[in-house]
């Protein structure tokens, strides 16, 4: 199956090994935006393994363990017998300390937020930086004994080892988070030990990306025949662009009118595909099959399961009229397989092109972008001649408005949320802002509440607007959108659609929220 994970020609990998926090995909994030190709791995991955991809370094991510603890995620301790360089961050400090003869305890005093650090030896990780700094530190434990070889480099006021080296293994460890904004400088500290440790060059882009990738696909495709999953949005969108470069017409795109998508969203999928890019297109008019597949279902999962096995039952029948075909093509992101759940992960909700496939799946995978962020995705678009309309289109749930209805979907309810989340968008295109936040929409309630129209009384539906800002869906804050365009998107949704009578705004970030309400 081919994957971001396999190793573009000619580009240096560091590998990052997972212990069980959702950072880890922020620092194999930052390494990509450095142009270092990163790739990530469970914890316990054997050590062999590792090695045949050749790293340039290996980064331990943080977790929520505490290495002392009876069944606490362990490495093969070989990794850090100096054959490649390796940085711990956090759990992976503490990890690397406690292999190595030192000693990892709970700390005197927990240390979570900013906090400031002392670098007293600014070599190396360090170099270029200030001696006193702020950090983003989340730790209960802490290394109180450092083991043979090893150097302390940084402190706090309240931990005498905030960062540690043995320079002749080209082992290192910190216990601050440099991957996440709120360490500000952390970037530099990622890139020291990028360059200036590992020797990585800076040559992984979505070119070679695009260019390692199409080899791939061609050589798993052969001769045989493959159907995109096409959704509208930019990731499937992108993946059958590529895919077609790799394969040709040797590519058919489905695209499911579940009658789920946004305002004028089916209509520009067979402009861009049919006339555009010119790669064969079967539109499959499924509108009442999905809507009886969902009546009477207030269930969010049972919705996404209904919703992706009804998917996969079309892609079948249309794939027996085309005759043999051997592969289906998803734009699947890595924040999808986060969220439904892996081995280091537990499942926030199901996507449809992840948790919600049956067993009785006929085709094999092509997940292009199964370990891309939207952001890379954005990038590979454009770099496929994707229109701008397309690459910035924010991201939309597989299973569509379903989800952004709470309850019941009926066709009524459906068209009047189809309706409410066009006058967002809308508005927020007209204020200049869609490229700046990074999700908005609105939200049908399960709620009806009192209103005045006309000098009547009335009892009409609730709903809610959503705006994010995030780097990569991973984690968001709730948009601080200007009081006058919040005001103009409630006056138009009170207004132009009937039965709206209440306007609400979310203002939770994720965590503890996720971006949609189901």
């Amino acid at each position: 199956m081919p994957s971001a994970g396999a190793r573009p020609a000619g580009v240096d990998t560091v590998v990052v090994l997972d212990f069980g926090a959702q950072y880890a995909q922020l620092i194999a994030r930052r390494v990509r935006e450095a142009r270092v190709h990163s790739l990530i791995l469970p914890y316990d991955t054997p050590v062999g393994r590792i090695m045949e991809l050749h790293p340039k370094g290996i980064i331990l991510s943080g977790g929520p363990a505490s290495v002392y603890d009876p069944g606490a995620p362990r490495c093969d301790p070989a990794l850090f017998d100096g054959r490649v360089p390796a940085l711990g961050i956090c759990y992976g400090m503490q990890l690397m300390a406690h292999e190595l003869g030192g000693r990892t305890a709970p700390a005197g005093q927990r240390e979570y937020g900013r906090t400031r650090l002392f670098v007293d030896d600014r070599a190396d990780l360090f170099g270029g930086l200030e001696p006193r700094l702020l950090c983003w530190m989340s730790h209960g434990d802490s290394v109180v004994q450092l083991p043979s070889g090893f150097t302390p480099l940084a402190r706090t006021d309240h931990n005498p080892i905030a960062a540690m080296a043995n320079r002749r293994h080209l082992l290192f460890g910190v216990q601050f988070h440099p991957e996440v904004t709120h360490t500000p400088w952390g970037r530099q500290v990622l890139q020291n030990f990028l360059f200036t440790v590992c020797g990585c060059r800076p040559t992984w882009t979505m070119a070679s990306f695009i260019e390692s990738q199409t080899t791939t696909i061609r050589e798993t495709v052969g001769a045989r025949r493959a159907i995109c999953a096409l959704s509208g949005g930019v990731d499937s969108a992108a993946a059958a662009a590529l895919v077609h470069r790799a394969i040709g017409d040797q590519l058919t795109c489905i695209f499911v009118d579940h009658g789920l998508l946004r305002l004028g969203e089916p209509e520009q999928v067979i402009r861009t595909f049919r006339d555009n890019f010119q790669i064969p297109l079967v539109h499959v008019d499924a509108r009442e099959r999905f809507l009886r597949r969902l009546a009477g279902v207030g269930d969010p999962e049972t919705k996404r399961r209904r919703i992706g096995e009804e998917f996969i039952a079309v892609f079948e029948e249309e794939a027996n009229r085309l005759g043999r075909v051997d592969f289906l093509v998803q734009g699947t992101l890595y924040p999808d397989v986060i969220e439904s759940g892996t081995r280091t992960a537990a499942r926030i909700k199901t996507h449809h092109n992840v948790g919600g496939l049956p067993d009785r799946l006929q085709f094999a995978l092509i997940e292009p972008f199964r370990e891309l962020f939207k952001d890379e995705v954005r990038e590979v678009a454009r770099e496929l001649g994707l229109p701008d309309e397309m690459v910035w289109r924010h991201p939309f749930p597989g299973p569509g408005l379903a989800i952004r209805i709470l309850g019941e979907v009926t066709l009524d309810r459906l068209e009047l949320e189809r309706a409410a989340d066009a006058i967002v968008l809308e508005e927020l295109r007209n204020a200049g802002l869609m490229r700046e936040i990074w999700q908005a929409f609105a939200v049908l309630l399960p709620v009806q509440s009192v209103g005045v129209m006309g000098d009547a009384r009335t009892y009409g539906h609730t709903v809610a607007v959503r705006a994010v800002t995030s780097e990569d869906g991973m984690t968001a804050d709730w948009a601080r959108l200007p009081e006058e365009l919040l005001e103009r998107i409630s006056s138009r949704l009170t207004r132009e659609i009937p039965g709206i009578s209440r306007v609400v705004y979310d203002v939770t970030s994720k965590p503890p929220a996720t971006v949609e309400w189901e």
